[in-house]
């Protein structure tokens, strides 16, 4: 216990005094992400603020964790990723160099870390699974979630909060199923982000950037693959018979509108990575939620899947993902038609603008008619 908490503290004193540092450094630098057309803030600001998580999660999980061999590998896929984002924060990759480096962070992890998805727990009636394709399938899970909290980094302070809420619920149940290595990994990653989120959290000071989402992302696949593995075992002290649809829920915000992006990107024929407008924190401003509003809300929500998920852990895995989805493409559809509506205000209020002028034009022509009559 001691471990966890002075871990914890230790990833966010160090990532806390890091960031002041940072952001000095960016400006100097010129280190700035951009304002342009599909970018939701207006002013130019720092980047790297990844960097910061990075340090205060390696250092505190490196001196914290008990001895566990596969950390060494976890802290190694964590470095390349690490290096990814940077490069891509400061001098832009293309998203096949990207998709090469997340590969190399996935063998890493399922080689040498020997992490992987062996077992559907019921899912659409499946169980144990063969190796090569719970290869397929882990590289797939690590890739989706890796990229998916990277592409939900929309707003202020939403990458972030949701990473905190996620990797605090999975360090709580680590602790408590005695998995002290992954208990100190999550909240390690927990405090690191908790503390960033001080200096992002709307107005922005900073970004996290690709560096730090990615980061994100990487770790809770494997949290989440390490969850359904430990949760599932029947006769642990803390198993859940739909473990996969219990993880699934944890990383529904971030999972589900990757997933339903993705969806929708490649039937429009474009690529999975085509940059667009049809993220859920992209309606939401279209609906005129601010930064805080969105996050909050989003927060709100994977707390209620959570919550939901837990209440009908005893069900089938298959089940309950079912429960969840039609939850999520219910929540998503409202959103959705919630914004068209508002779309079609907006527009006809901007016509009635447009055509003031013409019918001041045509009252005063018709005055002049009845005068000179």
């Amino acid at each position: 216990m001691d471990n966890i908490i002075l871990s914890a503290a230790l990833a966010f004193l160090v990532t806390y005094f890091s960031i002041p540092v940072i952001i000095q450094i960016a400006k100097n630098k010129k280190l700035f992400d951009e304002p342009d057309e599909r970018k939701v803030h207006k002013a130019v600001i720092p980047t790297l603020g990844g960097l910061g998580i990075f340090g205060g999660f390696i250092i505190a999980t490196l001196m914290g964790s008990p001895a566990a061999p596969e950390l060494q590998y976890f802290a190694a896929a964590a470095i390349v990723i690490f290096f990814l984002g940077l490069k891509d924060d400061i001098l832009v990759l293309s998203a096949n160099k990207k998709l090469i480096g997340q590969l190399v962070a996935a063998a890493i992890i399922i080689k040498f870390g020997n992490v992987h998805l062996n077992n559907m727990h019921g899912f659409l009636g499946i169980y144990e699974i063969p190796y090569f394709a719970s290869v397929a399938l882990t590289v797939f899970t690590i890739i989706v979630i890796t990229n998916s909290f990277n592409l939900i980094d929309g707003v202020d302070g939403l990458a972030g909060s949701l990473g905190v809420i996620t990797t605090l619920v999975f360090g709580i149940y680590f602790f408590f199923s005695k998995q002290l290595p992954y208990a100190v990994m999550s909240l390690s990653l927990s405090g690191a982000t908790l503390a960033f989120l001080i200096y992002n959290f709307s107005p922005a000071k900073i970004f996290m950037g690709d560096t730090g989402s990615l980061l994100l992302g990487l770790i809770n696949s494997i949290l989440v693959i390490k969850f359904i593995n430990v949760a599932g075992v029947a006769g642990n002290s803390f198993s859940f018979t739909a473990s996969p649809a219990m993880g699934f829920a944890v990383l529904i915000i971030p999972l589900f509108d990757t997933l339903r992006v993705f969806g929708l990107r490649i039937l429009d024929r474009r690529s999975p990575f085509s940059p667009d407008r049809i993220h859920i924190h992209h309606y939401l401003l279209d609906l005129g939620f601010s930064h805080k509003k969105i996050t909050l809300t989003l927060i709100g929500t994977t707390v209620v899947f959570i919550a939901t998920s837990f209440a009908l852990r005893n069900l089938n895995t298959t089940l309950l993902i079912g429960i969840l989805l039609a939850m999520a493409f219910a929540l998503t559809g409202i959103v959705y038609l919630l914004r068209q509506k508002a779309k079609q205000v907006y527009t006809i209020s901007n016509e009635d603008i447009q055509l003031q002028p013409a019918a001041k034009i045509m009252s005063f022509a018709t005055s002049e008619v009845v005068e000179m009559d």
